[in-house]
């Protein structure tokens, strides 16, 4: 069966969609959330408000595709970078997804702010994307610890718990799972663990909190990471930025 070739209609809507977007992001890079508007962003573009509700109802629903194509864009960069170290290494490959997220953050506050500044519920779920990274992340704990967690330096804080997979939302196993068969409750634990800690520092740089008590934030990040990558076995220091 050939390629189904799209119309030239549309083919022009998502040429446009992707200009909305594009402009959108901007307005929000530059100004933040509260820049995106659906009216400003026409009048820019030249187009009617009339015709640009045709492409998208209200602004939430512009702001919910670009938290999903933000999140899209920050899987695939965590991605690569694990992909761009030695496959047989997953401390390195730790290391490079934790320093991937840091400059992805720093890069783009705004774009931070947008995806991590509200709460997910039943009207704002968390797009698909969004689990990628920590269900990498335990994918590679899991490459080095095994099942369970005899692979870690016994003096890891994390070393010492049990977990079973009642102690998660069944369908975060479920994702978790259909992409790492094989993975532990002990690894997935762990990673989601070593996630909070890495978010935690990342939006404390970002959002400003850090700046009245450290002049170094990158040193406080890189020492948390490579004590992670260690007790899994990395070579100390490993992947420190000069």
């Amino acid at each position: 069966m050939g390629v189904q070739r799209q119309s030239r209609r549309e083919r022009l809507r998502a040429a446009t969609t992707a200009q909305i977007k594009a402009t959108a992001l901007s307005h929000l890079a530059s100004e933040g959330s509260n820049a995106v508007s659906l009216r400003a962003i026409a009048r820019e573009m030249g187009m009617t408000a009339a015709a640009i509700y045709g492409y998208f109802d209200t602004r939430e629903a512009l702001v919910e595709e670009l938290i999903a194509d933000l999140h899209e864009a920050l899987a695939e960069r965590l991605d690569k970078a694990c992909r761009d170290v030695a496959a047989d290494d997953p401390a390195a490959a730790i290391l490079a997804l934790g320093h991937a997220y840091r400059h992805w953050a720093i890069s783009n506050p705004q774009y931070f702010h947008l995806i991590h500044g509200r709460s997910a519920d039943e009207r704002h779920p968390i797009p698909e994307a969004a689990h990628r990274g920590p269900r990498l992340l335990a994918w590679l704990v899991a490459a080095r610890i095994g099942d369970g967690d005899a692979g870690l330096d016994p003096g890891f804080p994390s070393a010492h718990h049990a977990y079973d997979w009642a102690d998660f939302a069944p369908e975060y196993v479920t994702r978790v799972r259909a992409v790492h068969a094989d993975v532990s409750p002990a690894a997935v634990a762990l990673a989601l663990r070593w996630w909070a800690r890495m978010h935690g520092l990342v939006s404390l740089e970002v959002y400003g909190h850090l700046g009245s008590q450290t002049r170094e934030p990158e040193k406080l990040f890189n020492a948390e990471i490579q004590q992670f990558a260690a007790a899994l076995g990395g070579a100390p220091g490993a992947g420190e930025r000069e």
